[in-house]
C-alpha cells in the first residue's frame, strides 16, 4: 500500500545515482552503519531503516542504561545534561586539558552552543562545525554555506573539547526519544520555508512534485504555517525519524524556533508550493 502525500507518484530510477558523478554528495566513508550512497539516496527516504553511529552506543551504554528507568522526557533531559557535563568535562575543563593561562576563547563551546548557534546563524561558525558533523558521520556532502566551509568549521572546533563527540551524543539520544515518542511512525511530515530555490540541487520536478538534494543538514518545522514565514516557497517533505539530529523541545532551549527540527539531508522526493 502506498503511503498518503508526498511519496505517491512514480519517481525515475535514475535518481540514487545522479549525484554520483564529479561533484558527488557522497563521501566514500563515513562513521555509522550505512554508506553515504545509500543512506543518502531516494530509496533510503523512502523505506529507511535505523542508523548508528560507529561506538557511540557502546561508549555511552552506563547513560542508556540510566535513562530506561527514568519515567519522563523532562527528566531523561536533565539526565543526558548532567551525563554531558560530567563525561565532557564541561564545568571543569582543566581535567580534560585546559591550560588555565592559555586564553583560549573556544574552550567553552559545547553542544549547546553549536545547536543555539545554528539557530541564530546556520552559514556562521556553528552552522559550519553542525554541517561538517554531518558530512564526517554520514558522508554527506554540504551543498551549501554562504562563507569558507572549511575555514569557518577549523574555527569552530580549534581548541574546544571533543565537540563532534558531543554532537554524536546528541543525534543518539534524539533517536532514543524519538524511539519512544514515534515508535510506530517511520516519517513525520515537515515543513522548510525558502525565499529560492538556488540553493538546493532539483533532480526532478514536475508541477509541484520534485526530488531535490538537500543540504547536509537543514531546518524544518512541524507546522506548515510557520513555514510560509520564512520564504515565498514551501517544501513539505515526509522525514525518515532515523534523520532528525534534534528538535525543538529534546532539551531546554534547545532551538529558537516553535516546532523545529534538524534533519539529515540527501535525496528527497517533496512537494514544492508558493
Amino acid at each position: 500500500m502506498k503511503n498518503p502525500g508526498v511519496g505517491t507518484g512514480r519517481v525515475p530510477d535514475n535518481t540514487d545515482t545522479i549525484c554520483m558523478g564529479k561533484d558527488s554528495a557522497f563521501l566514500p566513508f563515513n562513521r555509522c552503519n550505512l554508506p553515504a550512497r545509500l543512506l543518502g539516496s531516494l530509496s533510503f527516504q523512502q523505506h529507511p531503516v535505523p542508523l548508528v553511529l560507529d561506538g557511540v552506543e557502546t561508549l555511552h551504554k552506563s547513560l542508556f542504561t540510566h535513562l530506561q528507568g527514568l519515567p519522563d522526557a523532562l527528566s531523561r533531559g536533565q539526565r543526558f545534561m548532567d551525563y554531558m557535563t560530567v563525561h565532557f568535562c564541561l564545568e571543569a575543563l582543566e581535567e580534560a586539558g585546559l591550560m588555565p593561562a592559555s586564553g583560549n576563547k573556544r574552550a567553552n563551546a559545547n553542544y549547546l552552543r553549536v545547536l543555539r548557534g545554528w539557530a541564530f546563524d546556520s552559514n556562521g561558525r556553528e552552522g559550519a562545525v553542525l554541517k561538517g558533523w554531518v558530512e564526517s558521520r554520514f558522508g554527506l556532502t554540504v551543498q551549501y554555506h554562504q562563507g569558507n566551509f572549511q575555514f569557518d568549521r577549523c574555527k569552530g572546533l580549534y581548541g574546544t573539547n571533543a565537540l563532534e563527540s558531543q554532537l554524536d551524543l546528541v543525534y543518539t539520544y534524539c533517536q532514543y526519544e524519538l524511539g519512544l515518542s514515534h515508535s510506530l511512525q517511520s516519517h513525520i511530515t515537515l515543513y522548510r520555508g525558502v525565499n529560492a530555490l538556488d540553493e538546493y540541487r532539483v533532480l526532478q520536478r514536475d508541477g509541484k512534485r520534485a526530488v531535490v538534494l538537500m543540504n547536509n543538514v537543514s531546518s524544518f518545522t512541524n507546522n506548515r504555517e510557520r513555514a510560509d514565514e520564512f520564504g515565498d516557497y514551501v517544501i513539505e517533505a515526509r522525514v525518515p525519524v532515523v534523520k532528525v539530529m534534534g528538535y525543538y523541545d529534546l532539551l531546554p532551549k534547545l532551538l529558537r524556533g516553535e516546532g523545529e527540527f534538524l534533519v539529515v539531508g540527501g535525496v528527497y522526493e517533496v512537494n514544492i508550493t508558493s
